[in-house]
């Protein structure tokens, strides 16, 4: 691991979490690894295989959101030659027709260096359950 690699894989998880939060498919479809293989789970979601499917649920989440703010807190990253991943807390507040939710989750973001360059392969947002 280099410090221009981790510097370039903090890059993309915050581009990652600023498409997220500014509803920007254009960005995000960057951050993306756009193949077949790539997966994401949204917290209480099903796996979603694919750039295709992945794309779509993330339109929906824009489309049915008026207003996002997102905070994270990294928790550990690991980076390997082509291999990375990202663990952290989102903390997501979540406007939708005048309703306010604020939501917590664990995610872990892998990511594969391909050409150079970090691409982000998959998502896993897991909510945290405060008892």
């Amino acid at each position: 691991m280099t410090t221009d690699d981790k510097s370039q894989l903090i890059a993309i998880n915050d581009a990652f979490y600023r498409s997220f939060e500014k509803r920007d498919m254009k960005t995000m479809s960057q951050v993306w690894w756009q193949g077949s293989s790539c997966t994401c789970v949204h917290p209480g979601g099903n796996v979603l295989k694919g750039w295709d499917v992945i794309r779509s649920s993330w339109e929906t989440i824009f489309k049915n959101t008026d207003y996002l703010e997102i905070d994270t807190e990294i928790i550990n990253i690991d980076i390997g030659q082509e291999l990375a991943y990202i663990v952290l807390i989102e903390k997501v507040t979540q406007v939708n027709k005048g309703r306010r939710l604020e939501a917590e989750s664990m995610a872990t973001n892998s990511f594969r260096k391909m050409a150079q360059k970090w691409y982000l392969v998959h998502h896993h947002g897991s909510p945290i359950v405060r008892r």
